[in-house]
C-alpha cells in the first residue's frame, strides 16, 4: 500500500470517526500513552480512539515491519523512530491497512479490538519524544518585522542578515512539556520602567505565548557531514504544535548580546501527536519569493510549505474561551527544509528526536498576529475578552490553548491541541 493509498480522500475506516475529526484514516499520527494498568507505550489515533501498536504487536498484526514489540514499549518513541523512515511509513501503511473498511481481521476480534483502541478520553498522553536538543528559528517574517519596529526603527525592522538564512537559538529541552502541564510564572531581573537606570527582581510582568509549529527528526547526519536541501525532509519525522512560552519583560532586558535565557527556558508547551510528514503531503504549498536571492545550499525546488491552519485562544480562569489569533504555517518564510540545511550545514549534527521550532507564526494582518506582543502591540492595545475584560499580557490562572489542522477534498488532518495554564510565581 503507497503512501498515495492511504491518504486518499475517498478512504474510509470501521472506526465510527465523529465529524470534524483532527483523525480521520489518513492521519494515523504517532504518540506516547499511558494508563492506570498500562505502562508508557507507542500508540496511534483514529476518530476518538487511542491504539495501542504494543497489542497489535503482540497479536502478530504487524508482522514483516521488523519492529520488535520491545520497541512499543518504551517512555518515548525514540527507539521506534531510530528504525526509521522506511520502516515508519511501512507502520503507518499497516494501520490504514487494519482500520479500512474492508479490512475484518481487528474488525471482528471482540477482544482483541477492545484491547487495542482505548477511549482517549481514558488515557494519559504524554511527551512523545525525548528530546535531546532544541533549536528554536524565528523563521516569519511578518513576526521578525513586527518585533523590529516596536524596539528598532521601522525602516530598519529587519536585520541584515534575516533575509540570508534561517535566524535561529539553541533553547532548554528539559523544560519542553507536554500538553496540559501547567506553567509556573517566572522570576527573574527587568526594567521596572524604559528609563529605569538599574532593573528589579520579581515574576514577570508581561508572559506571553508564542504559536509556533516544531519538526521530529529522525536520525540525521555525523558530526562533520551536513544534509542537503534535496535530503532533509527524509530527516523530519513529523510536526507537532509548539507553544514557546516568554516573559518579555525578563526577554527584554538580557537578550543584549546573547540572545534570549531566561526569559524563554522556564517552558514551552508541544501537543501530544507527531502528525507525520507524509500525512501532510496533500497539503503542500509554493513558499514566498525570497528576495534577494538565497545562496546556493539554501536554493529549493517544488514544494516545501504546508498550508496548516493555526489558532489560539485565551481561556479565563473561570473557563470562558476567547479566540485571540488565526493564522497559517504557509506564512513562514524560510521553509523546514532550509531550516534543517541550514542547521547542517557547518557539521552540526542531528539526532533522533531532536526538536526544531517554527518560531512565532504572524500572517500580514493584525488579528494573524502569533503572539500577544504583537497582538497588544507591546500591552498599548489591550484585547477584549468575551467578558469585557483586558490583557495585555498573560495573568495568573489563564490557560492557552493552540489548535491546528489542515484540510482539502473533505479530509482533516488535525493536531489536537497543546494547552496550558499559568500558575502564580513562587515568592
Amino acid at each position: 500500500m503507497s503512501c498515495t493509498i492511504v491518504n486518499d480522500p475517498r478512504r474510509t475506516s470501521w472506526v465510527e470517526i465523529p465529524p470534524g475529526s483532527d483523525f480521520p484514516i489518513q492521519n494515523l499520527p504517532l504518540g506516547i500513552f499511558s494508563t492506570e494498568e498500562r505502562g508508557p507505550r507507542a500508540a496511534s489515533r483514529i476518530g476518538d480512539r487511542v491504539i495501542d501498536l504494543s497489542v497489535l504487536a503482540e497479536a502478530g498484526l504487524l508482522e514483516g515491519l521488523s519492529i520488535d514489540v520491545h520497541l512499543l514499549r518504551q517512555e518515548s518513541l525514540n527507539a521506534l523512530l531510530m528504525s526509521g523512515r522506511t520502516r515508519i511509513r511501512a507502520l503507518r501503511e499497516r494501520l490504514s491497512e487494519l482500520l479500512g473498511v474492508e479490512e475484518a481481521r481487528l474488525r471482528d476480534d471482540g477482544p482483541l479490538r477492545e484491547s487495542a483502541l482505548l477511549e482517549a478520553d481514558h488515557v494519559t498522553m504524554r511527551l512523545p519524544v525525548r528530546v535531546g536538543d532544541y533549536t528554536d528559528f524565528y523563521s516569519s517574517r511578518q513576526h521578525a518585522y513586527n518585533v523590529g519596529c516596536m524596539f528598532r526603527d521601522p525602516k530598519n525592522a529587519l536585520m541584515p542578515n534575516w533575509l540570508h538564512l534561517p535566524v535561529g537559538y539553541h533553547g532548554r529541552c528539559s523544560s519542553i512539556v507536554v500538553s496540559g502541564t501547567p506553567i509556573r510564572r517566572p522570576m527573574g531581573q527587568y526594567k521596572p520602567a524604559p528609563d529605569a537606570t538599574a532593573p528589579v527582581f520579581g515574576p514577570t510582568r508581561q508572559l506571553d505565548m508564542e504559536l509556533e509549529v516544531a519538526f521530529i527528526t529522525f536520525e540525521g547526519n555525523r558530526l562533520g557531514d551536513r544534509l542537503s536541501i534535496a535530503e532533509a525532509e527524509e530527516h523530519i519525522v513529523g510536526l507537532v504544535l509548539f507553544n514557546d512560552w516568554s516573559a518579555r519583560d525578563i526577554q527584554a532586558w538580557e537578550y543584549v548580546p546573547l540572545g534570549p535565557f531566561l526569559g524563554k527556558n522556564f517552558g514551552s508547551s508541544v501537543s501530544p501527536w507527531i502528525v507525520l510528514l507524509d500525512a501532510l503531503e496533500p497539503f503542500r504549498v509554493p513558499g514566498p519569493v525570497q528576495d534577494p536571492p538565497v545562496l546556493p545550499y539554501l536554493q529549493c525546488k517544488g514544494d516545501h510549505h504546508f498550508d496548516i491552519a493555526l489558532d489560539a485562544s485565551l481561556i479565563t480562569p473561570d473557563g470562558l474561551e476567547t479566540p485571540i489569533c488565526r493564522t497559517n504555517f504557509r506564512h513562514l518564510y524560510w521553509s523546514m527544509a532550509q531550516q534543517l540545511a541550514h542547521h547542517t550545514v557547518n557539521g552540526c549534527n542531528v539526532r533522533c528526536g531532536d526538536m526544531m521550532a517554527s518560531g512565532t507564526i504572524s500572517g500580514d494582518s493584525p488579528e494573524s498576529y502569533g503572539s500577544l506582543l504583537e497582538l497588544t502591540w507591546k500591552g498599548s492595545r489591550p484585547l477584549k475578552l468575551s467578558d469585557g475584560t483586558e490583557r495585555r499580557f498573560l495573568e495568573d490562572g489563564d490557560s492557552l490553548v493552540l489548535r491546528g489542522h489542515a484540510q482539502r477534498n473533505g479530509v482533516r488532518i488535525g493536531f489536537g491541541e497543546v494547552r496550558g495554564q499559568v500558575l502564580p510565581a513562587i515568592p
